[in-house]
């Protein structure tokens, strides 16, 4: 198969994010001045791989300032929800859509979903609104369970065609139990040929077999591996002996 042939059959809804070249990016403003969202824009974007990556930092390190602007320059509602509809309550979002390119492939499906944590309760309201809407349940559940129902309704509905999926912190509603679940859905969303942009802070999900895995940070953005990341180490440090960091938190 030539550089053609897997043109046509490359399947990935985000091929690579670019920035335009004429993109009026403010460097010493936010969200420019976050380093790895300067980064990102300085180096030109990047290539996004098929299946999962994630994005996985501190509070504060960029990676849901980054998934925020991708899934808007993708087409997808800033407060959450699908390509196929949009609502607002409170705009907050930066500037960084403006300033990238979404590169797609020719076969790829155009449907995605943008699962935004914090906003969340105004998605389940415009929803709720909707006529005929089969979602308007979604205030009646738990916190876990609202977000478990959009997993199996939203991302691994059979009458939606794979596209893209861009997540903001799930874990921010899952047990460990759910979290667990998560992986089990977001395989088969994988293998529907669904592709998955995460921001985390779960060891759970960024431990996902086979994910790109970018770590944010003072230093920018890096690619990592699970093992690596400065959250396993300080989970497995904290689960082996909490008291190592409490003594310094409560003395």
């Amino acid at each position: 198969m030539n550089a053609a042939d897997d043109w046509l059959h490359d399947s990935r809804a985000v091929r690579r994010v670019s920035v335009y070249p004429d993109a009026a990016v403010e460097w010493n403003s936010w969200p420019a001045s976050i380093p790895a969202v300067g980064q990102f824009l300085r180096e030109g974007g990047r290539e996004f791989a098929p299946g999962l990556t994630l994005l996985v930092g501190e509070n504060g390190s960029g990676k849901s300032t980054l998934l925020e602007g991708i899934a808007m320059a993708c087409g997808l509602p800033p407060e959450g929800g699908s390509n196929q509809g949009s609502h607002s309550t409170r705009p907050s979002e930066s500037r960084l859509s403006e300033w990238l390119r979404i590169e797609r492939s020719p076969s790829a499906p155009r449907w995605g979903f943008f699962l935004r944590a914090e906003t969340m309760h105004g998605y389940y309201s415009y929803l709720e609104a909707l006529p005929n809407s089969p979602d308007r349940d979604l205030h009646e559940l738990s916190h876990g369970e609202s977000f478990n129902r959009i997993l199996d309704d939203k991302l691994n509905h059979p009458e939606y065609v794979a596209g893209l999926a861009c997540l903001d912190e799930p874990e921010a509603a899952l047990s460990f139990g759910s979290s667990l679940r998560w992986i089990a859905g977001l395989a088969e969303a994988l293998q529907r040929g669904t592709q998955v942009i995460c921001a985390t802070h779960s060891p759970i999900l960024a431990s996902f077999p086979g994910a790109s895995i970018l770590e944010l940070g003072e230093w920018g953005i890096r690619e990592s591996t699970w093992e690596d990341l400065e959250l396993v180490g300080h989970w497995r440090s904290y689960l082996d002996d909490p008291q190592r960091y409490l003594r310094h938190l409560l003395d």
